[in-house]
C-alpha cells in the first residue's frame, strides 16, 4: 500500500519515519514546496528502511501522490512559542484552499489525513475542498495519548492498559473526559484504591493541567512537537490502510455540534464509519458544547 506525505517539515518527516520503522506501508512518497528538503528527508528516511521493514521511500511532486491509499497533509505554518493553534488559522486556511484541491486531483482515491493546525478547522475546510474523498483530522488522538501516559505514570502501570479520551478541539478548549478513563477496566480511582495508592483531587488536577499544557511545554523547550504526533499519524494511517475498525478520537464533521471536532469514531478504509459519543457527565457535555462553540466562532471569523 502506498502512502503520501504532503509537507516534509518536522511533523511530516517524523510521521514518514514512524511509518517506515513500523512497516506501515510498502511505498512512501514525500512532497513539499521545498523540493530539496523533501528529497533530503526521503533519502535520510530511506536509509532506515534496510534495517526496519524495507519500505520504498522517495520524494517527488504532487503528481507522484497518485495511487496513494492515504495522504497525510502536514503542510503549512507551524505553531510558535506564545501562539495558539487558532492563531494559525488564517495563514494555513489560505494554503489549504490552494493545496487540497490539487492533492485531491493527484490522489483521487486516497483518504486525506489532516495534521496541520488548527486541525479541526482545517479538517472542516478540507471536507468542503475535497468532497468526494474521506477526510479525517488527527484530532485528539495525541491529546488522548498524553492523557493516558500521565495516568499511567501516576498509577504505575503500562500505558497500553490505560484508556481514556480527550474530546472536542485539539487545542485550549479540549475536554478531559475523566468519565471515560479506566485502568485495566476499572475507573482510575477504583484501581488506585485496589492498589492502596493515593488518588487525590490534586493529582487529578495536575494530570489535567499537564495534558492541556503538554504542547506549550514542549514548544517552549524545543520549539516544536513532532514525535508524539508522528507516531499518532502512523497509527491512524495503519488503521485506515488495514480497514481495522479501530476506535480513535479523530476529527470529522459532527452534526450534533455543527463543526468538525474529536469524539470516538470507528475508523476504516472508507474513513469514518461511525461516531460513538460516550455517556458523558453533564459537566463534560457542557464543556464539549463550549469547545464546539469556540470552533464555530473561529470558523465564522474565517468565513467573514
Amino acid at each position: 500500500m502506498k502512502v503520501g506525505v504532503v509537507g516534509a517539515g518536522l511533523v511530516g518527516a517524523t510521521a514518514a519515519y514512524a511509518l517506515t520503522l513500523r512497516g506501515s506501508c510498502s511505498e512512501l512518497v514525500l512532497t513539499d514546496v521545498d523540493e530539496s528538503r523533501a528529497r533530503a528527508e526521503a533519502q535520510d528516511i530511506a536509509h532506515a528502511a534496510p534495517v526496519s521493514h524495507g519500505t520504498r521511500v522517495c520524494s517527488g511532486p504532487l503528481e507522484d501522490l497518485r495511487g496513494s491509499a492515504v495522504v497525510i497533509v502536514a503542510a503549512g505554518a507551524s505553531q510558535k512559542p506564545g501562539e495558539t493553534r487558532l492563531d494559525l488559522l488564517q495563514k494555513n486556511a489560505a494554503i489549504f484552499r490552494d493545496l487540497i484541491p490539487r492533492v485531491a486531483q493527484a490522489a483521487p482515491d486516497a483518504a486525506l489525513l489532516i495534521a496541520t493546525n488548527p486541525v479541526d478547522l482545517l479538517t472542516d475546510l478540507s471536507v468542503n475542498l475535497a468532497p468526494a474523498q474521506p477526510v479525517i483530522g488527527s484530532g485528539t488522538v495525541l491529546d488522548s495519548a498524553r492523557f493516558r501516559h500521565l495516568i499511567a505514570a501516576h498509577t504505575g502501570v503500562d500505558a497500553t492498559h490505560v484508556h481514556g479520551y480527550v474530546l472536542g478541539e485539539h487545542g485550549d478548549s479540549e475536554v478531559i473526559a475523566w468519565s471515560t478513563a479506566t485502568v485495566a477496566g476499572l475507573p482510575v480511582e477504583a484501581f488506585m484504591n485496589a492498589r492502596g495508592r493515593p488518588w487525590t483531587p490534586e493529582i487529578r488536577a495536575q494530570i489535567e493541567q499537564d495534558t492541556r499544557e503538554a504542547a506549550a511545554q514542549i514548544i517552549g523547550g524545543k520549539r516544536a512537537t513532532y514525535y508524539g504526533i508522528g507516531a499518532s499519524l502512523a497509527r491512524i494511517t495503519e488503521r485506515i490502510l488495514g480497514d481495522r475498525r479501530a476506535v480513535l478520537t479523530v476529527s470529522a464533521p459532527t452534526p450534533d455540534f455543527g463543526i468538525s471536532l474529536s469524539v470516538p469514531r470507528v475508523l476504516g478504509r472508507a474513513g469514518v464509519l461511525d461516531t460513538v459519543l460516550p455517556a458523558l457527565t453533564g459537566a463534560e457535555r457542557d464543556a464539549l458544547e463550549r469547545s464546539a462553540q469556540v470552533l464555530r466562532d473561529a470558523r465564522a471569523q474565517l468565513q467573514g
